[in-house]
C-alpha cells in the first residue's frame, strides 16, 4: 500500500542536500565492485562473472538487469525484505527500511543481522550510504516520485531497482491515494515476485521451495471451507477517516480464498477512506483489524481499534462489534506480500471458530 494511506502518510519528496562529488565517486566505485563480485548460490559460492549472467527480469514495464548475483541489496519495504530473508539472503543485504510490524516468525535471527536504515521511509542519501548494488521496494510510492527516489535515479548510479509487480499489475497508482485496481490481485503475482528475486540472486531452487510451501499453506487453510454469505470488512488504520480495503488487493485474495464477501466490494480503490456512518451501514459480520506497531496514524494497534469501535456510538452496535468478531492481522498480512498467506490462515481459522464457515 502506498504512502498515501495505510503504509505511511503521504509527504512531499524529501528535500535533498547536495551530494558531494567524492561521495558520488566513492559510491559509484563501490557499486561497480559489488556488481562484479561473487555471491552465494543454492549449492556454492558464485564467482564474479557467474554462469548465466547478466540476468534480466521484466518488471512493471522495465527491464531489471544484474551482471552478477547482488551482494549488497537494500530493501525499502518490509514486504520485499521478508521475501529476501525467506530466500536465505540476509548475508547479501546491506539494509532494510519502512516497517509496519515485527519481522515474520522464523526470520528474527536473519533479520537481526541486517542493518535497519530507518523504521519509516529512509532518505536517498541514507540508502546510498549503504553502498547498494541492488534495491527492491514493495510500493511505487517508495520507489518513485515522492518516495526515496525513482528507479531511474538509482539506475543512473548503476543500481538496478526492482518494484513488486503486485503494486503495478492491473493497478493505477497515478492518483493521490493508494491506487486503483482494474483487476483483482492474485497470489500468482506475489509468487512471480518470489521467482523474479530468486532468479536475480541465483537461488531459483529456494524460490520454488518457498512458493511450494506458500501454496501448500493456502491449500491446507482453505480445504473444505465455505463462508458464503459472510461479510468481512478490513480496517487498516486511522480512527478519524478509516482506511478500508476495497475489492481487489490482498484482502480480496483472503476473502476469495475463504469464499466470503467483502463489505466494500463495490470499490476498486485499494484503501479508500470512508466515514463511520458508511461502516455502520455496511454492518459486516466480521471485522478484520490491522494490528500495527508503527506510529504514523491513529488507531494503529488492534487494541486501539477495538477500544474505538466499542465506545463510538456510531459503531458500538454493529453486528461484528456486539459479537466481538474481530480478526487481528499484521499489516503485512493485509499487504500483497508472502504474508497474505498468513492472512488467509488466520481469517479461515477465525471464521471456523466463530461458527461462520462450514
Amino acid at each position: 500500500m502506498s504512502a498515501a494511506g495505510p503504509v505511511g502518510l503521504r509527504r512531499p519528496f524529501l528535500s535533498r542536500r547536495a551530494l558531494r562529488g567524492p561521495v558520488l565517486l566513492l559510491s559509484g566505485a563501490l557499486l561497480a565492485a559489488g556488481c562484479g563480485s561473487g555471491a552465494t548460490t543454492d549449492d556454492a559460492a558464485a564467482p564474479a562473472g557467474a554462469a548465466g549472467y547478466p540476468r534480466t527480469v521484466r518488471d512493471c514495464g522495465h527491464d531489471v538487469r544484474v551482471t552478477a548475483p547482488p551482494r549488497r541489496a537494500v530493501s525499502l519495504n518490509q514486504g520485499t525484505t521478508e521475501i529476501l530473508l525467506s530466500l536465505g539472503l540476509a548475508d547479501r543485504m546491506a539494509g532494510t527500511a519502512t516497517w509496519t510490524d515485527p519481522v515474520m516468525k522464523g526470520l528474527e535471527k536473519a533479520n537481526s543481522a541486517v542493518p535497519r536504515l530507518a523504521d519509516d521511509m529512509p532518505s536517498f542519501e541514507t540508502v546510498l550510504d549503504a553502498e547498494p548494488d541492488f534495491v527492491a521496494a514493495s510500493f511505487a510510492s517508495t520507489l518513485g516520485t515522492g518516495g526515496v527516489a525513482t528507479r531511474e535515479r538509482f539506475t543512473e548510479l548503476g543500481v538496478p531497482a526492482y518494484l513488486s509487480p503486485s503494486d503495478c499489475a492491473g493497478k493505477d497508482n497515478s492518483g493521490d491515494g493508494d491506487g486503483v485496481r482494474s483487476e483483482p490481485l492474485t497470489m500468482d503475482t506475489v509468487y512471480g515476485e518470489v521467482r523474479d528475486l530468486a532468479r536475480l540472486f541465483d537461488v531459483e531452487q529456494r524460490g520454488e521451495k518457498l512458493v511450494a510451501d506458500l501454496e501448500s499453506r493456502v491449500d491446507r487453510a482453505t480445504s473444505g471451507i465455505d463462508a458464503s454469505g459472510v461479510t468481512l470488512m478490513y480496517w487498516f488504520a486511522n480512527s478519524t477517516s478509516p482506511y478500508l480495503a476495497g475489492c481487489c488487493g490482498a484482502p480480496g485474495v483472503i476473502t476469495r480464498a475463504v469464499g466470503a464477501e467483502n463489505a466494500m466490494d463495490d470499490t476498486h480503490e485499494e484503501w479508500p477512506q470512508v466515514g463511520w456512518e458508511t461502516v455502520a451501514d455496511r454492518d459486516p459480520d466480521v471485522l478484520v483489524l490491522g494490528d500495527l506497531t508503527r506510529k504514523s496514524q491513529t488507531a494503529e494497534t488492534a487494541a486501539k481499534k477495538i477500544e474505538f469501535l466499542e465506545s463510538n456510538p456510531v459503531t458500538r452496535n454493529m453486528t461484528a462489534v456486539r459479537n466481538k468478531r474481530y480478526v487481528l492481522l499484521s499489516g503485512q498480512a493485509m499487504n500483497p506480500t508472502i504474508r497474505t498467506v498468513e492472512g488467509v490462515e488466520q481469517v479461515a481459522a477465525a471464521l471456523r471458530e466463530f461458527g461462520l464457515a462450514k
